[in-house]
């Protein structure tokens, strides 16, 4: 059995792009994520049999985002496990959204495909999840630093115009990203 410091030792082989931990983390960690994906599904009709697919995805982005940097405060088994979970419980979520939207909207024709604009179903609900998601900020500074990441703005632009330094920044960023996996999750 693993220990602990086998896992923090995988995610440092996955940070620097060594393949080796890969398949042992994902040993270690599939089948609970299978099971997450799993009790997102129950009782949606057809969806059974996507929750490996969604568990692979998620783990997949776990490894490719963890090479790129992308999680910086992914450091052991205790960060990885919420990490995987958010993947995980959204790609569940972003799939139960395509299979409710091509219910009611039905299969796409090439115009939409094509389209720029998103149905107006789906833009509706999109924006009623923007909205929701910028109210459980709750904090004005909060928000603002979440729209400003949205605008594509740099840490160090917004550390600028809030007139404080980039760490500030970056701890108020990793505060919204908390905020928004709890509600995600729940």
């Amino acid at each position: 059995m693993p220990t602990d410091d086998s896992v923090t030792l995988w995610l440092n082989q996955i940070k620097v792009g060594e393949r080796a931990g890969v398949r042992l983390l994902l040993e270690r960690y599939f089948r609970r994520l299978v099971q997450l994906a799993r009790s997102r599904f129950q009782g949606q009709s057809g969806l059974a049999g996507y929750d490996e697919d969604v568990a692979l995805s998620a783990f997949k982005s776990l490894c490719l985002g963890a090479e790129r940097g992308r999680f910086p405060q992914l450091a052991d088994r205790d960060d990885l496990w919420r990490v995987l979970a958010v993947l995980t419980v959204r790609k569940a979520i972003d799939l139960q959204r395509r299979h409710r939207n091509r219910e009611v909207l039905g299969e796409p024709n090439l115009e939409q495909l094509l389209s720029d604009e998103p149905p107006a179903e789906m833009a509706a609900e999109m924006a009623e999840d923007y909205e929701r998601l910028l109210g459980i900020l709750g904090d004005g500074e909060l928000r603002s630093v979440a729209l400003w990441k949205v605008e594509r703005y740099t840490n160090q632009e917004i550390a600028q115009k809030l007139g404080c330094v980039e760490r500030s920044v970056e701890r108020k960023l990793q505060r919204i990203r908390i905020l928004w996996a709890e509600a995600v999750a729940e």
